[in-house]
């Protein structure tokens, strides 16, 4: 699941963040409620968990323009404060559930699944694997909490692995997807992309997702499974 954590106290963040990607959930974070917004409009984040005493912008002030924005995410308020008109304020503000500080991590978890079961958000929208997530209709990559400064050539071939992603893709047709049939484009150039393309996929630290399949072509995800076929045609 896609989550954006909105909290801007370092050691809770990094809670948040490592727990939730231990549990399997693709995890963005931000540490002003500023930030957080400018992210929830780029991504399309399922659930989000506010915080509400942030910088720069409050979680009052983001859950009312997530609102006004119409923005489909499920907004889960985490917050200190845990008097009953905040409850109130937080509901009839548009979240979808409301926990205080301090709460049982397994809670938070089962509240999550419970608003995941509530909604209707659609896949194709975004591709995730492990900590990269694609925003689709945005064209915007992000991998763990940053933003990926992509050419629109590097996306076009990320788009097109990950369309396949865990497949490998030849060099042939990575060139006719990006480029088209008739390109004059070479395969050393394409190595070259691809090359500038791990550089900011696979940044120090992170687990690497993008493939060489040596005398195939390229491939993205955990581990290469087969070579892609479309209409029998082995690409």
């Amino acid at each position: 699941m896609r989550i954006l954590v909105v909290e801007d106290e370092p050691k809770m963040l990094q809670m948040l963040r490592d727990g939730l990607r231990e549990h399997g959930h693709a995890v963005v974070t931000a540490d002003d409620g500023l930030e957080g917004l400018r992210l929830a409009g780029a991504v399309q984040f399922e659930v989000i968990l506010l915080d509400v005493l942030l910088p720069k912008l409050n979680g009052w002030q983001v859950l009312q323009e997530l609102k006004r924005n119409q923005n489909p995410a499920s907004v889960l308020v985490l917050t200190a404060c845990d008097g009953e008109a905040d409850v109130i304020a937080g509901l009839d503000g548009g979240a979808a559930d409301y926990l205080t500080k301090p709460f049982s991590f397994l809670e938070l978890l089962a509240r999550i699944k419970s608003l995941a079961r509530s909604r209707s958000v659609e896949s194709s929208n975004a591709i995730c694997i492990d900590t990269l997530i694609f925003d689709c209709e945005h064209r915007q990559a992000f991998r763990s909490d940053l933003h990926l400064s992509l050419t629109r050539t590097e996306i076009a071939i990320l788009n097109c692995l990950l369309k396949s992603a865990g497949e490998i893709v030849t060099r042939a047709a990575l060139i006719a997807a990006v480029w088209h049939e008739n390109s004059s484009v070479s395969r050393s150039t394409l190595d070259s992309f691809i090359n500038l393309l791990r550089k900011k996929v696979d940044s120090p630290g992170e687990r690497k997702l993008l493939h060489t399949i040596t005398g195939k072509g390229f491939s993205i995800g955990m581990e290469p499974t087969r070579e892609v076929s479309i209409e029998g045609k082995k690409l």
